[in-house]
């Protein structure tokens, strides 16, 4: 009997495929809507995402071989130094003043070749760093866009009514409508945030992790508004169904 092997990382294709649901939803619900187009950038930037992650996966050959013959480099020119100097003839002659100032010289040579070293190596690594945190910040973004199309969305005004003012924004969803569109973006604020884990499910770097948490905790407390809203419509929809339900009484 075969088992198949459990799944450890994110499969973007997956993502790319349920946000491109949910744009069909939501164009399908609402036509021509904002909350439509915005979940077409969001399509958009599943896509890119997608592509970017493959393209990050792959090692940058022009960096890794730069990074190879700086070391060989730096290594070579070391060791070319250590064979030249007589040290013999250096300890024998000098003063042990002398010979511990040019110890400390040649320490510190070695200090420098191998931060020159370590900064090379690093570059392919910092380079995509850099890259990933540019594309988070677009999530973040696209989160505060999703919070501010559902900021008048009231459930107490679409079950309770009340009075408008001048300034009050235009309200013509249903009850139903209503609780669809916060889905609609509860549901976005999730992706959102999946789409960002894809860039740190294949990397162990720190700022990276950090930016992605940071990103998961903003969609969370986003979200958590959304609920709340929810459960406010819920509540008030119970509290009419026995008004409704005496009113068809003989």
């Amino acid at each position: 009997m075969t088992t198949q092997p459990l799944a450890r990382v994110l499969d973007a294709a997956k993502v790319v495929e349920t946000v491109a649901r949910l744009h069909a939803r939501i164009a399908e619900r609402f036509p021509g809507s904002g909350l439509a187009s915005v979940c077409g950038s969001l399509a958009s930037a599943a896509e890119l995402t997608a592509a970017r992650e493959a393209e990050l996966a792959r090692p940058i050959l022009p960096l890794r071989i730069l990074a190879a013959v700086v070391v060989i480099a730096a290594l070579a020119a070391q060791i070319y130094v250590a064979v030249l100097m007589d040290w013999g003839r250096i300890l024998m002659r000098e003063d042990p003043a002398s010979v511990a100032q040019g110890i400390n010289a040649v320490v510190n040579l070695f200090l420098l070749a191998f931060g020159a070293i370590w900064f090379v190596l690093t570059l392919e690594q910092r380079w995509k760093r850099r890259r990933v945190l540019a594309h988070l910040y677009e999530f973040r973004s696209l989160a505060h866009i999703v919070d501010m199309h559902q900021l008048t969305k009231d459930a107490t005004v679409v079950l309770d009514g009340g009075t408008a003012t001048p300034s009050s924004p235009e309200r013509r969803m249903s009850e139903f409508e209503l609780s669809r569109y916060l889905e609609y973006c509860s549901e976005m604020l999730a992706l959102i945030s999946k789409l960002a884990a894809i860039y740190a499910s294949r990397t162990q770097d720190r700022e990276i992790t950090a930016a992605v948490n940071e990103i998961e905790e903003l969609t969370g407390n986003l979200g958590r508004k959304i609920w709340q809203k929810t459960m406010i419509a819920t509540r008030l929809n119970e509290q009419h169904a026995p008004h409704a339900t005496a009113s068809l009484d003989p």
